[in-house]
Order: structure tokens, then C-alpha cells, then sequence
């Protein structure tokens, strides 16, 4: 089975939790553009993101990201400032340019997760796809 969101809802919601315009743009199979106007220097300038799903094992999700220079430090800066929020013990940043999304973490999540699960996460020109099974009964 699959779920298929468009990258503007995504977007929509990300502004609604956060104030801040962030854009996703198709650019691969498995890898999305991601977007943001960032003030540096008394400037505003557009940085993006090239994140790609690596794979996935189990509820854990492996992303590898590319964007040039200064990208790991704006991260771990970043998650550095938000460690306090919820829904970060979910996020590790790993060396080699590498995320890794403990979803079964999440208490929302590990609900869905007792019923199906998580084969894929694709993209395509519209859509962030995620594939999915339901899981067998145990």
C-alpha cells in the first residue's frame, strides 16, 4: 500500500509549526531538495539540502545529505539548539554526512508502526510516497 502526501502540504505544515518557509523540490527516486532562506551576515540567502533515503530497517530510517560546505556545522548547530524539543531524541547525527530517524520512538508512530510496515520512502515530480504492508499478526 502507499501514502502519498504533495510536497506543498508537507510544506504548508512545516510553516504552520514553524513560522518558516521551507521548500521541497523532486530530484530524485529517493532523494528531495530541501529548501530555506536563512540571514547570514545581515543577508538573507537561499540554502539547500540534497537528502536522500539511504534505507530503512525496521522504524529506523537511514538519510545521507549533501549541500556543500557549512552544511554539518548549520546541523549540528541546529539540533544543537533544539535537543530540548520533543520529538529530537528521534533524530542522530551520524558522521559521513548521515541522519538517522528512530521513528518507533515517536508515541504516535510506534502506534502505527504495531500495524504496518515501512518498506520505502520515494519521491517523484508531486508526491513524498511512502510504502508500506501490513504487518502480520503475531
Amino acid at each position: 500500500m502507499q501514502f502519498r502526501i504533495t510536497y506543498e502540504e508537507i510544506q504548508d505544515l512545516l510553516y504552520r509549526h514553524s513560522s518558516k518557509r521551507i521548500l521541497l523540490q523532486y530530484s530524485g527516486t529517493h532523494t528531495v531538495r530541501v529548501a530555506a532562506e536563512v540571514n547570514v551576515l545581515f543577508k538573507t540567502t537561499s540554502v539547500g539540502i540534497d537528502i536522500t533515503v539511504e534505507r530503512i530497517d525496521g522504524t529506523d530510517v537511514l538519510l545521507s545529505y549533501t549541500g556543500g560546505m557549512g552544511i554539518e556545522m548549520m546541523l549540528k548547530m541546529a539540533m544543537a539548539k533544539m535537543q530540548d524539543r520533543p520529538g529530537m531524541d528521534m533524530v542522530e547525527l551520524l558522521d559521513n554526512s548521515q541522519l538517522l530517524l528512530h521513528l518507533g520512538r515517536s508515541p504516535q508512530l510506534s502506534q502505527i508502526f504495531e500495524r504496518v510496515v515501512l518498506r520505502d520512502i520515494c519521491f517523484d515530480e508531486q508526491y513524498v510516497i511512502i510504502d508500506f504492508t501490513v504487518a502480520q499478526a503475531l
